[in-house]
């Protein structure tokens, strides 16, 4: 096919989806698409610590505030529910040209950088809800959301790896500031600790921001033929053709509601979202209430961060080869196994157990997140991807409540063995539901006989 005049030309397959080719990244950016992928990575490194960090710095807020375990732990509630409550409603005033990355971005960073800075200065709770919950919560959803859309639209061919990359550092990043927090932390100290985490937070994310752009919609490679889609004849990309078909075409968001799978992806991740939270939030408290030193402690919390956020590359890596639900499926079981087993590993006190343990709850509490960042469009297409993906992340609102807040007065309740045991059977449940998931409209058979003919092309290429 000819170009147009303006550069590019569409192609139809027999779906009757549409793919934008011919322009070349350099020729929509100046610049190689990698930096689509490295400016996300630093935002989504920088606004970290705002999930992960906060088991290591809620113990010294409450004892300058003078707040309980429960108050404390709804601040890490609400802002989740905030955080996750933006991606729908942002992802749909993007979609309608209501504004760009670029402002979401600079929105996001002004925010991020009030949520630490309100932290850091006052002790009042509603206050404290108002700056860091509220207006922290939507700051960080805007950047997480605008990265994760942002990579997964420059890298349409090779969304699972690149996805899980830039989606891993919203867990490592925090890794530095855990042991600052446990270590470096007092009351003396903590008001100017918070504030340089704020000022870190808002120049790192003004300056990504400032270089956000999306690519067109149906946008595709110049050098990918997205209807032969066999990357130059190389047989991995065949397998994850294969395993990963792309969607049969761009569906609306109500047309992915109607087809059933949109829906099932928010109720599997409320469950799992929950049980994530509940790891990530109280694996902290947990190690201290078993007798473990701080150098423990800090280092539990540490393994958590990196395993979570190393492991969504990993799994992205993985879902390429053997398919998104499959590899899915098995974080979800591992994240059962992971919770059973921080639980034993406490209350016995055995040390290596519990370290063990903490890497699994790594694993299992982070993998999932670029999973679904990924099945949603490939599921229902990229073009709706920012609605779509918002709706199924907006669970987090729920997941926010029963991992914290909730969570809280269970463990009051219950003490940490009732609690983990209903977090352990909680995530046996979400593998369980990811069972009935299914790409809409996909014909049965269809798929192998594309991946023959793809595979017979790059052989005989």
């Amino acid at each position: 096919m000819e170009k147009s005049p303006a550069g590019y030309s569409e192609i139809t397959d027999e779906n009757g989806r549409t793919y934008r080719v011919g322009e070349s990244p350099h020729e929509l950016l100046g610049r190689s698409r990698v930096w689509m992928m490295w400016l996300p990575w630093v935002a989504m490194f920088a606004v970290s610590s705002f999930e992960y960090g906060w088991g290591a710095v809620e113990k010294t807020l409450e004892k300058q505030y003078g707040w309980t375990l429960t108050e404390a732990f709804w601040l890490a509630s609400v802002w989740a529910v905030f955080q996750a409550g933006v991606a729908f409603p942002a992802g749909r005033l993007r979609e309608k040209g209501a504004f760009s990355a670029r402002t979401a971005m600079l929105i996001g960073a002004i925010f991020c950088g009030i949520g630490y800075f309100t932290l850091a200065h006052v002790g009042n709770l509603v206050i404290a809800f108002l700056g860091y919950s509220v207006l922290g919560g939507i700051g960080a959803g805007l950047v997480y959301a605008t990265a994760i859309n942002m990579v997964s639209k420059w890298y349409p061919e090779k969304r699972g790896a690149r996805v899980g990359f830039v989606n891993g550092a919203f867990a490592y990043g925090s890794v530095p500031l855990i042991y600052v927090f446990s270590y470096a932390m007092t009351p003396h100290n903590f008001g100017l600790l918070l504030d340089i985490v704020g000022a870190y937070m808002l120049v790192a994310l003004l300056i990504c921001g400032l270089m956000f752009r999306d690519p067109p919609k149906n946008w595709w490679p110049a050098h990918v033929d997205p209807l032969r889609w066999s990357a130059g004849g190389r047989s991995a990309a065949v397998r994850s053709l294969v395993k990963n078909p792309p969607a049969v075409r761009q569906f609306s968001p109500m047309e992915a509601m109607r087809s059933g799978m949109l829906p099932l992806m928010w109720c599997c991740m409320v469950v799992i979202g929950a049980v994530s939270l509940f790891g990530i939030n109280f694996e902290v408290p947990f190690a201290k209430e078993s007798g473990f030193g701080p150098f423990v402690v800090a280092s539990s919390a540490g393994v958590l961060s990196i395993v979570n956020g190393t492991g969504r590359a990993l799994v992205g890596w993985a879902s390429d080869l053997i398919g998104r639900r499959q590899t899915l499926t098995i974080v979800l079981v591992i994240a059962a196994i992971a919770q059973f087993g921080v639980m034993y590993a406490g209350n016995t006190r055995n040390l290596w157990l519990f370290m063990i343990a903490a890497f699994l709850t790594g694993f299992g509490s982070g993998a999932f997140y670029p999973l679904f960042a990924t099945l949603v469009p490939d599921y229902f297409g990229e073009n709706h991807n920012a609605t779509n993906y918002g709706i199924v992340y907006s669970s987090k609102l729920v997941g926010g409540i029963g991992g914290g807040g909730l969570a809280a007065g269970v463990v009051v309740a219950w003490g940490y063995t009732g609690a983990y045991l209903l977090a352990g059977g909680c995530a046996l449940l979400a593998a369980l539901l990811s069972l009935f998931l299914r790409q809409p409209g996909r014909r049965s058979g269809h798929t192998a006989s594309v991946a023959e003919e793809i595979g017979g092309t790059a052989v005989a290429g």
